[in-house]
């Protein structure tokens, strides 16, 4: 089955050998992505709210690049550092994902720096005409 590798202009740099986002059979499947900035430095050290903002901007700015949006998610995995910052995360969570919610799982985890609070991965199924 062909797959396409997804790397959206200024993608911060991978901290292992991924692809942010991979394409088969019109299915997205997004890497886990971690509050890192174009040069790979941590956004909002701290400030599980900063992160959360950012790890869905870069997870949309992959489903763009792979011509759908954030509407074509279905599923996404959420893992937090730390459970008391829950409400953070699904306070900006809510505002990418107003309606019609994707399933989604939450666990806490540690993640692959300690200044990391939030990584998200998902999946979207994107329109067939690409």
């Amino acid at each position: 089955m062909p797959r396409t590798p997804i790397i959206p202009p200024g993608s911060p740099p991978p901290l292992a050998p991924y692809s942010p986002g991979v394409v088969a059979d019109n299915v997205l499947y997004i890497s886990g992505i971690l509050a890192m900035d174009g040069q790979g430095k941590t956004i909002g050290v701290g400030d599980a709210t900063a992160q959360t903002r950012a790890v869905l901007e870069t997870i949309k700015s992959v489903v763009e690049a792979a011509g759908g949006s954030m509407a074509d998610i279905a599923m996404n995995s959420i893992f937090l550092k730390d459970l008391g910052d829950y409400a953070a995360m699904n306070a900006v969570y809510k505002e990418y994902f107003p309606n019609n919610f994707p399933a989604r799982y939450c666990i806490r985890a540690d993640l692959v720096k300690p200044e990391f609070l939030v990584e998200i991965s998902s999946i979207a199924h994107l329109p067939k005409a690409r």
